[in-house]
């Protein structure tokens, strides 16, 4: 299981995240950038960067729940976003998603996303315990033999 842990030598964290994840002992799983997509593949809350962060964390919720994982198997958290403003505004938001421990997190503020309705992209990797993990049945070997 991933442990937080934030070094008295350094700045104490002043949001819903941690200075370091030790993890070890289960199953690494990297998230691809999630937007606010619905399973349609149709915007949700255009121009609503709350809205759009709730649909984010949601989907990264329910692809962690489709293995046996948690919002608090992640580790690491990178968040993209065209208006860092609106997003600092969304720290309820998370906190709603998240608990102490927190993962790590590096937000940066970019000048679009793939399409210009999206205001905000987060991708991470998590670590789901061995003990709750279920490996997909429809995973696909990404390297074939050599």
């Amino acid at each position: 299981m991933a442990k937080s842990y934030n070094p008295p030598t350094v700045w104490r964290p002043f949001g819903a995240f941690s200075q370091t994840v030790i993890a070890g002992a289960g199953r690494t799983v990297y998230l691809k950038g999630q937007v606010a997509l619905s399973a349609e593949n149709e915007i949700i809350g255009e121009g609503d960067m709350a809205a759009q962060v709730t649909q984010v964390l949601t989907n990264i919720s329910e692809i962690l729940a489709s293995m046996g994982g948690r919002m608090s198997d992640i580790v690491s958290l990178q968040q993209f976003t065209t208006d860092i403003q609106a997003f600092m505004g969304c720290g309820e938001i998370r906190a709603g998603f998240f608990a102490a421990p927190y993962p790590v997190t590096t937000t940066l503020e970019v000048a679009a996303l793939y399409d210009p309705r999206l205001l905000i992209e987060i991708t991470g990797i998590a670590e789901i315990p061995l003990d709750r993990f279920v490996s997909p049945a429809d995973a696909e070997e990404m390297h074939g033999p050599s």
